[in-house]
């Protein structure tokens, strides 16, 4: 195998690792968030307004999260730097 193509094969398979923890981990947080903030609307349902405006937001930044793994791995994906780096 030449270095382009084991570079290549590397960096898909950083990619695919990278994108299922990078879509997990924050699924995982998500379901986390949801499940507390529901145990919470059942202790005190008068709240529901604050619990639910915090729980978006929260739900929001995590979501972030996941959608920057997303950019780095299509970075990764499609402007490779060390391609860049083996071609010159």
């Amino acid at each position: 195998m030449t270095d382009i193509a084991s570079i290549v094969f590397g960096s898909t398979l950083a990619a695919i690792i990278g994108i299922a923890l990078g879509v997990m981990m924050p699924a995982l947080a998500m379901a986390k968030a949801i499940s507390s903030a529901l145990e919470a609307l059942a202790r005190q349902p008068e709240s529901e307004q604050s619990i639910m405006r915090t729980l978006f937001i929260g739900l929001a930044m995590i979501e972030s999260l996941a959608i920057y793994c997303l950019v780095i791995v299509l970075i990764v994906l499609f402007r490779n730097p060390l391609l860049e780096f083996l071609t010159k």
